[in-house]
């Protein structure tokens, strides 16, 4: 005869499995009772986790009562009464009917909440792929031509500030920098719309203030009256040693010859003020050397107190480091205006260098 001791012992770690499992039952009974009537799905799978809960349970009591009666009776008959496992198996042969069911339940579970996982991912990744549409951190190879650019959201990544640098059909290079009123997500999508209709229509005008105009005119019916762009495209010609340019009401660029300082300012209002509005092109030489910054209005609009640091500062900064490298003069604007300003700075910043190597 097995020692009582040992069947006892049985008894005990059965009793502790079936606790183990009515506990995890009752767990998931008042967690189902929490759910939204509505997911019927999730209620179903919940369900049979549940009698598989208590059917383990129950087999595990099973298993005790015979073991306890032989225990306590000594008696070998007493072995009959693991019969009663009959009871929680049957029970489970009963319940396999919804095997198929439980099954495709919990792959339909798998596929959405792998959708879910997506989503999260694409959500995290897409702001700063936006971004990068935006105002992109690597500028295309720009044989003759040296590029500088720094561009700062006000807050997260997305902006209403645009960058662009191509080459049109012609082989010229183009350069633009915009600024869409306001810099949130809605401001973002208006910058990222822009750039892509403005470098169709650069590509189909020769005159960038005639493509402004078109430009214009598709924006205006937007139908957002909140939003303004101001925009200025630099066309530069290495055969002509000229840059041809339009303004749509943005902040003057400036143009570095010999320390001198000139600065191309608009040349039309800004886009989606008057659908009929005319946009003017102008030329002046830009020879080997020869540096130009354009910049949104961020930099200009940095505060201290009651004062901006204006247009002054910025023509100052650039007249100190016109001779240093592109990419040195536009983080220069931007360190000079973060020491000025009083608090942060409120608005998106973008600055853009562009000088002639050859």
């Amino acid at each position: 005869m097995v020692a009582r001791w040992f069947l006892l012992a049985v008894v005990g770690v059965c009793l502790v499995g079936a606790g183990t499992w009515i506990r995890a039952a009752v767990v998931r009974l008042r967690t189902l009772r929490k759910l939204d009537s509505t997911a019927t799905d999730i209620i179903e799978l919940s369900g049979s986790t549940v009698s598989h809960d208590m059917q383990t349970a129950g087999l595990y009591l099973a298993v005790a009562l015979a073991v306890g009666l032989v225990a306590l009776t000594e008696d070998p008959a007493a072995w009959y009464f693991i019969g009663t496992v009959t009871l929680p198996v049957a029970i489970s042969l009963w319940l396999a009917r919804y095997v198929r069911r439980d099954a495709r339940l919990t792959e339909q579970r798998l596929r959405v909440e792998q959708r879910a996982i997506d989503v999260l991912a694409q959500t995290d990744t897409a702001p700063a792929r936006w971004a990068e549409r935006l105002a992109p951190a690597a500028m295309p190879h720009t044989p003759g031509f040296e590029i500088g650019t720094v561009h700062e959201a006000v807050s997260g990544v997305m902006s209403g500030d645009l960058v662009d640098v191509f080459h049109l059909p012609t082989g010229r290079l183009c350069c633009v920098v915009g600024d869409v009123s306001g810099h949130d997500v809605e401001a973002s999508i208006t910058a990222l719309q822009t750039k892509f209709l403005l470098r169709s229509y650069l590509r189909r005008f020769r005159d960038p203030g005639q493509a402004l105009e078109e430009l214009n005119r598709q924006v205006s019916d937007y139908e957002r009256p909140e939003e303004f762009v101001s925009l200025v495209v630099l066309v530069f010609d290495e055969d002509a040693g000229a840059v041809r340019y339009a303004s749509a009401g943005h902040p003057p660029a400036w143009l570095s010859h010999d320390r001198q300082l000139q600065p191309l300012r608009a040349t039309g209002p800004v886009l989606m003020m008057d659908p009929a509005a005319t946009y003017q092109s102008r030329e002046v030489a830009f020879e080997k050397g020869d540096l130009i910054v354009a910049l949104s209005d961020g930099v200009a609009e940095a505060r201290s107190g009651d004062q901006l640091f204006g247009e002054e500062r910025i023509a100052g900064v650039v007249r100190r480091f016109g001779d240093a490298g592109a990419q040195d003069v536009c983080r220069e604007l931007v360190h000079a205006a973060g020491e000025f300003a009083s608090g942060p700075i409120t608005d998106d910043i973008t600055v853009l260098a562009v000088r002639r190597v050859e």
